[in-house]
């Protein structure tokens, strides 16, 4: 920023960061989904884009295959990312790499390819056939859910834990034995995306992605737990100082009632797609409420933030107006670390006070998010507390957990130790017995609540 400053003044400034965020704006992401007929491809693109089968624009499904060639279907609100149902792959004269030229391989950023049983030959021959020309793959087990409750049905039935571990056993077995041994493995259910191993598919991507597909992959995301929506927080809290740079320089007009000139249009067009990144916007609540069978209205009721109910110019003027007082506040900080902020700052520029009201909004409105998502996968019943563990005490015993009413972040992992050593804890999306904790030691167990009050070391331990 410095050099651009020194090389063309605030013009050049600007050019640079509008390259930069049209970059990340307009940043293309193609997935491609493959596997067997019936492994449920179709169905898995639905439930990775937060739609149900039978919603306006899902994947065709049905108990044989519905798909005859490369069909696209872009995320909800992000046209720019788009998941590929490809053709089944379970023909006994399959060839890798004539099926690679069919769908026209070099589409694609990477491929999914999954299996809803064990992972067969042309599994292996389409990831080998992958990596020769280039481009990466991730295997995914899906219909976990499925393998579960066969189980169930035993009369002596293992843990849910142990059940998984046997699956990714088998799989890295297999995989070991056609020499795919460091190929990624995730174990998946289509109706139950937010379980198993998708924090962990994620987390894979999100890492393996360059930087301005991560971030478009990130975005795209259906708001499933607190941890995404946290990610998405702090993901457009990095180009705040960006748009609000570009609001206060380009074709800035003078605002009434405000002693300072800003483009409201690109805020209003920010401020919207932010509500539409947090799963705010009517069409997300909609789709949430059906997937959660829960009123939509309940769902809007935890809508709190001015913006998150309604955006238009004036209610943008309106924030920026309470914003000016709390703008001064960033004005220390952005003086020690940026060195043109002089010249920002000086002559009425509105920089501070617009990236200051930003700021604010892209808090609120993540904190909706999460307000709506624990009441949409809240399942207490009336006169029923929903528990979760929520805070860690120290005492001569050791480290322990306390459980507390009302969730926060859903499904985070919360750790403690006493003298027995140390446990990972679950906090569950309420659909666990009440009262009780899960922990994992040697596979998961329960561990009956009750432990007692020690004094307080910290809270909200993730």
């Amino acid at each position: 920023i410095q050099e651009a400053y020194e090389l063309g003044g605030l013009a050049e400034v600007v050019t640079r960061v509008q390259c930069s965020l049209e970059t990340l704006w307009n940043a293309r992401l193609d997935v491609a989904v493959t596997g067997e007929s019936g492994a449920g491809k179709s169905t898995f693109v639905n439930a990775l884009r937060g739609l149900s089968d039978e919603d306006e624009g899902a994947a065709q499904t049905g108990v044989t295959e519905t798909t005859a060639q490369p069909t696209a279907y872009p995320y909800p609100g992000y046209p720019n990312v788009t998941l590929w149902d490809l053709p089944g792959i379970g023909t006994p004269s399959f060839r890798a790499d004539r099926y690679l030229e069919a769908v026209d391989f070099t589409r694609y950023d990477f491929f999914i390819i999954l299996a809803s049983e064990r992972f067969k030959e042309n599994h292996v021959r389409l990831a080998r056939a992958i990596v020769e020309q280039g481009k990466r793959f991730y295997f995914v087990r899906a219909k976990v859910d499925n393998d579960l409750e066969a189980t169930r049905r035993r009369k002596n039935p293992p843990e849910e834990e142990e059940v998984l571990e046997e699956i990714r056993r088998d799989c890295r077995e297999r995989l070991g034995q056609a020499g795919l041994g460091d190929a990624k493995v995730f174990l998946l259910s289509s109706f139950e995306m937010e379980k198993y191993d998708f924090q962990a598919f994620e987390d894979t991507l999100e890492r393996e992605l360059p930087g301005h597909k991560r971030h478009a992959f990130l975005l795209s995301l259906p708001n499933l737990s607190g941890a995404i929506i946290e990610k998405k927080r702090q993901l457009l809290h990095q180009e705040v100082w960006k748009v609000a740079l570009v609001s206060s320089l380009v074709a800035a007009v003078p605002l009434p009632g405000l002693a300072f000139t800003c483009d409201v249009s690109i805020l209003l067009r920010k401020l919207a797609t932010y509500r539409q990144d947090f799963g705010l916007d009517a069409a997300s609540l909609a789709r949430l409420a059906e997937r959660a069978g829960k009123p939509l209205e309940a769902l809007r009721a935890e809508v709190r933030s001015v913006l998150g109910r309604s955006i238009n110019k004036e209610v943008v003027i309106g924030l920026l107006g309470k914003a000016t007082g709390g703008g001064l506040v960033v004005v220390n900080f952005f003086f020690h670390r940026i060195p043109i902020y002089g010249a920002l700052a000086s002559g009425g520029i509105s920089f501070h006070t617009t990236y200051s009201m930003l700021s604010l909004c892209l808090e609120e409105l993540a904190a909706d998010s999460q307000r709506v998502l624990v009441k949409a996968f809240d399942t207490r019943t009336p006169g029923q507390d929903s528990w979760v563990l929520s805070e860690l005490w120290e005492g001569s015993g050791g480290w322990w957990l306390e459980q507390g009413r009302e969730p926060g972040l859903l499904g985070s992992l919360w750790l403690w130790a006493g003298s027995g050593g140390w446990w990972l804890e679950q906090g569950g999306l309420g659909a666990r017995t009440p009262g009780f904790s899960w922990s994992a030691g040697r596979g998961w167990r329960r561990r009956r609540r009750g432990w007692r009050r020690r004094r307080r070391r910290k809270s909200h331990l993730q």
